[in-house]
């Protein structure tokens, strides 16, 4: 059975991930008081109807001070050996008050932070670090638009979510921030940018002409060498200590060129390797 958990920051997009679930064919619930979370496991494990073989639950600090009662559940739930995965999503601050004032929604610790929605936030943040910190998997939404984070849930979760670690190979521009979600990070605007040359400017790096100009260079050669080697000696190592996703970013200056190519080459390595790896551009339709 598939048990996922979903939980993370009010805004961050938790509604938006369960629903691509659901028309996936999860059975999803939403918003389940913590307490109820072994006692749905076990209804769930016992059923006869298939359909709910594949769950997706959402809990949050909508739950009130019951919240707490989620990491006693957790810790019954790796008692009984009980399989379950937790999505944890999340975003900047300045993202989440966009995103509030345009949906004009209410955050449910509004009245506990006096009306200040910064307060709200730092509050959430808090209750949730420990959760975030027992996540499998963990999403900074903050650049995704809803079809991208969509993209991203199918990706983790449709295919076999229960084969071990999942590598996400993610460009990014350094200049629309760096992904919080971010496991590694390389940093390759030090290579020559095709920013600069006038016929590869509107191209990017899943072309060939890009491809081809950024890989000439002989310090683009050995910086992916050098690359691959770390990815090499780490991923064994990140895998004995049991992590379910490894995120790997490469950043340049505006995530459509140098980080782009890179990103193509560490994918393709770590494919070749035997893991299951996906491949993400967050920024390269960015002007």
């Amino acid at each position: 059975m598939e048990f996922i958990i979903i939980t993370g920051l009010s805004g961050a997009g938790k509604s938006v991930a369960m629903r691509c679930l659901e028309d996936n064919g999860y059975y999803c619930v939403d918003n389940i008081p913590p307490a109820l979370l072994t006692t749905f496991y076990d209804l769930c494990e016992k059923s006869s109807d298939e359909h709910m073989k594949n769950m997706a639950i959402v809990t949050d600090v909508r739950a009130g001070e019951t919240f707490s009662d989620l990491f006693i559940a957790l810790d019954q739930l790796k008692s009984s050996e009980k399989k379950y995965k937790i999505l944890f999503l999340d975003a900047h601050d300045d993202v989440l008050l966009h995103r509030y004032k345009q949906t004009r929604r209410k955050h449910p610790l509004l009245d506990i932070s006096k009306g200040s929605m910064e307060d709200a936030l730092q509050l959430e943040r808090r209750l949730l670090n420990h959760v975030k910190a027992r996540a499998d998997y963990v999403i900074d939404t903050s650049q995704l638009a809803q079809t991208q984070l969509k993209e991203r849930i199918s990706s983790l979760f449709l295919g076999n979510a229960s084969l071990g670690m999942t590598v996400t190979c993610l460009s990014f521009g350094f200049k629309y921030g760096i992904p919080s979600e971010a496991d590694l990070v390389f940093d390759v605007r030090c290579l020559p940018n095709p920013f600069y040359i006038p016929e590869l400017k509107k191209h990017t790096g899943l072309e060939d002409c890009v491809y081809q100009y950024v890989m000439e260079f002989e310090q683009s050669k050995g910086l992916a060498e050098r690359m691959l080697s770390l990815v090499d000696y780490s991923l064994p190592l990140y895998l004995q200590e049991g992590k379910s996703q490894l995120v790997i970013a490469t950043g340049c200056t505006g995530g459509k060129h140098r980080s782009v190519t890179l990103t193509r080459i560490l994918y393709r390595h770590i494919l070749e390797s035997g893991h299951r790896v996906l491949v993400h551009h967050r920024d390269i339709g960015k002007e």
